[in-house]
């Protein structure tokens, strides 16, 4: 084993995973608020543990000092989806982006591994920006759905425990398990507008009542406090009855005002 300062070496890799982490996070973020669909669930990330590193790089015949290259998922990004049709979508997406280099792809959704794992994984490399100048940093990037997830979680725990060797019957309840949740995906899949309608009314109604909110606080801004509190009144009396048809009405009255007490400082 060669003697690297492993803690420095690990540096780019947690910059890389970081970086990447807020990076999807805002695509999420920029979708919700252009009121767009956003096929990103959550986003997680880790960087290998250096016992993992070396026990992989030992599996693999993969020289220490050849492991930058020989082990691509040191950084690990893993973007949960609700659908198994989100994750292509997801995938299209960072195919396209200009911040990192696309190396390879790996489809273990449609072929599937003997074990029953699904997941969608990239390679890329990403430029971190350090001290010393530019440095590409290989990343695997996985794409699944929440039960595919569940499952992989499940997996790696027993996998751990066993050390990869896992007895026959345990082996065949974890491929039923596979099909179990592949089938669930499915099925979800198949009333998937009416979960997306569904989410998007949540999110609508949401949006109503946190804008009305906030304006009637701007009113408390420009001293408008009567004004101000008989909107209160009518937007908890809205609330109570449910009556979001109403609220959307209120909200304008709301804007309306608050456009009159800004001229009316503008003006003063």
């Amino acid at each position: 084993m060669d003697g690297r300062d492993w803690s420095k070496f690990l540096l780019p890799y947690q910059q890389a995973v970081e970086e990447l982490k807020i990076k999807l996070k805002s695509l999420r973020t920029e979708l919700k608020a252009r009121d767009e669909y956003a096929p990103i669930e959550f986003v997680t990330g880790r960087v290998k543990r250096i016992s993992s590193i070396l026990e992989k790089a030992k599996r693999l015949s993969v020289p220490i000092d050849q492991i930058e290259t020989g082990i691509e998922d040191i950084a690990g990004i893993r973007i949960m989806c609700q659908f198994v049709e989100d994750i292509h979508r997801v995938a299209d997406m960072i195919r396209i982006r200009k911040d990192l280099r696309l190396v390879y792809e790996k489809d273990y959704i449609t072929n599937y591994k003997d074990s029953g794992y699904r997941s969608y994984h990239i390679i890329v490399e990403y430029p971190v920006q350090t001290s010393l100048g530019s440095m590409p940093v290989l990343a695997e990037i996985q794409i699944r759905t929440l039960a595919m997830n569940f499952w992989a979680t499940i997996e790696h725990s027993l996998n751990y425990k066993y050390r990869e060797q896992l007895p026959e019957h345990v082996r065949e309840r974890l491929r039923k398990a596979a099909e179990a949740a592949f089938a669930l995906d499915r099925e979800m899949s198949s009333i998937r507008q009416e979960i997306v309608d569904a989410q998007q009314d949540f999110e609508e109604k949401s949006g109503i009542v946190r804008k009305v909110l906030n304006d009637i606080q701007g009113l408390y801004f420009f001293r408008r406090v009567r004004e101000a509190a008989q909107f209160q009144l009518r937007f908890n009396e809205l609330w109570e009855q449910e009556d979001m048809w109403s609220l959307a009405e209120l909200s304008q009255e709301i804007q309306a005002a608050l456009a009159r007490a800004g001229k009316n400082n503008n003006s003063q």
